[in-house]
């Protein structure tokens, strides 16, 4: 998406809310939603709409990890690294999976198929290891179900 569409897009999006600073983080999700990310050439812009510093709306983006700078992947997988998942070997987990796809934690694959991310608890602690797989949870996860999941992914 060009520069333009992405400044238009959140002009109109902090304007459906009414340029509201208490809607910054509900237009910055609609924004990703939209665009696939909060892209660098939205920040000024609401900033403007919303009698916000740039600094400020940047803090924001970058506080929270599940705004993205660059469009993700078709499909994200989210894996857990937080105790309970490390302690039924979450990191492995991790290694298998950044083998498998031949990416880093954070990063995507090659064919822009793939966004893996590792995330600190996703609420299934009795299941360790989890992750998600395009919002969908799946526990128990070893190397073994990973590729399963992976194979499954169109």
């Amino acid at each position: 998406m060009s520069e333009a569409n992405q400044t238009a897009a959140a002009a109109a999006i902090a304007a459906r809310h009414g340029n509201r600073p208490d809607e910054l983080l509900e237009i910055l999700h609609e924004l990703q939603e939209e665009l696939g990310c909060v892209a660098e050439a939205a920040l000024p812009v609401i900033a403007k709409a919303l009698n916000l510093s740039r600094a400020e709306v940047h803090g924001v983006v970058t506080f929270y990890h599940d705004f993205r700078r660059e469009p993700a992947g078709r499909h994200v997988i989210k894996i857990c690294a937080a105790e309970s998942c490390q302690s039924m070997k979450g990191r492995e987990l991790l290694a298998s999976a950044e083998k498998i796809l031949k990416v880093k934690a954070g990063g995507t694959t090659v064919d822009g198929k793939v966004t893996l991310e590792k995330v600190y608890c996703l609420g299934l602690c009795a299941c360790s290891p989890a992750m998600l797989v395009d919002n969908r949870p799946v526990g128990r996860v070893d190397a073994k179900t990973f590729k399963s999941a992976v194979a499954e992914l169109a």
